[in-house]
């Protein structure tokens, strides 16, 4: 069976001066453009970017940013879920989510393509660095790492930082995943090497597909911190398969062939030899 899939790589021109609203409808419309092109190509599961639908505002410290955060599902869920039904398409949806005021997550929102809404990703592991000032922002995610069952796929997501962990790639392979989406607001410097090695090698470790996301441009009013896109499909033998350029909005378009996850792990049964009854010390030594 061969899904095709697309991933949405954008930059984001907005002002910090434009209020909230205008900023997320300029973002939003921007975006169903593109979606509207994935469509065209015959994208069957779209994802978009980390936060699509507004510049990388943690980058600095400002509470104005709290105004960004809304319900999950809310307004900008039900554009999307009208975009799913139109277009038969898997949409997985990065927004800034409220659950209430005060307490914010950097969440993913994955809906069917009938429009229905499967559940929701909140990222997990949140930095706190230079440039990157997530816990100004965002609390830890609690609810775990599930999977959905899509109407093409099984599917996993985990947000940017979490890449750098192996344990939530593991967990979405151990639940079924045939397809992990990793959307991304991630600048040229100290991990930028780490790009193209971390997620192939969570897709051969674990026999899946991951799509990797990151949004372009420098987005100068917040840092000069270049965003070098460069998003990718990644095949269950680690191999890229379909990539973007650095520089330039993208839709990146590719078939994933899902015999090759049964291909591979029955080649490689890291499963099968795992010794998880020898791995306790990982929770229990510290840090």
């Amino acid at each position: 069976m061969t899904v095709r899939s697309a991933l949405i790589q954008a930059k984001d021109t907005s002002s910090k001066s434009d209020p909230i609203q205008t900023i997320k409808d300029k973002a939003i419309e921007k975006h169903l453009k593109l979606v509207g092109e994935a469509a065209a190509q015959g994208s069957q599961i779209t994802c978009m970017q980390e936060i699509f639908f507004g510049p990388y505002f943690c980058a600095e410290q400002d509470s104005r940013w709290y105004e960004m955060a809304e319900t999950a599902p809310g307004p900008t869920v039900e554009v999307f879920q009208a975009a799913a039904r139109q277009h038969q398409m898997v949409m997985i949806v990065p927004l800034y989510e409220k659950q209430i005021t005060g307490v914010y997550y950097n969440t993913a929102v994955v809906i069917d393509a009938d429009g229905k809404i499967l559940g929701k990703y909140r990222k997990t592991h949140i930095p706190h660095v230079g440039g990157f000032w997530e816990k100004f922002y965002f609390k830890p995610g609690n609810l775990g790492y599930p999977i959905f069952q899509t109407a093409y796929a099984n599917i996993g997501v985990y947000i940017c930082y979490d890449r750098h962990f192996p344990e939530p790639a593991r967990l979405l392979g151990l639940a079924g995943a045939d397809i992990t989406y990793n959307p991304s607001a991630t600048t040229a410097g100290l991990s930028q090497y780490l790009w193209e090695l971390e997620q192939p090698a969570h897709c051969v470790a674990n026999g899946f597909y991951t799509g990797a996301i990151n949004r372009v441009g420098v987005e100068a009013e917040f840092g000069p911190g270049k965003f070098y896109g460069s998003s990718y499909f990644c095949n269950p033998r680690g191999k890229i398969i379909a990539q973007a350029g650095a520089d330039e909005d993208q839709v990146v378009v590719a078939d994933l062939d899902l015999d090759m996850v049964r291909e591979v792990r029955n080649v490689w049964q890291f499963y099968r030899d795992r010794r998880p009854e020898t791995y306790g010390d990982i929770v229990r030594l510290l840090p």
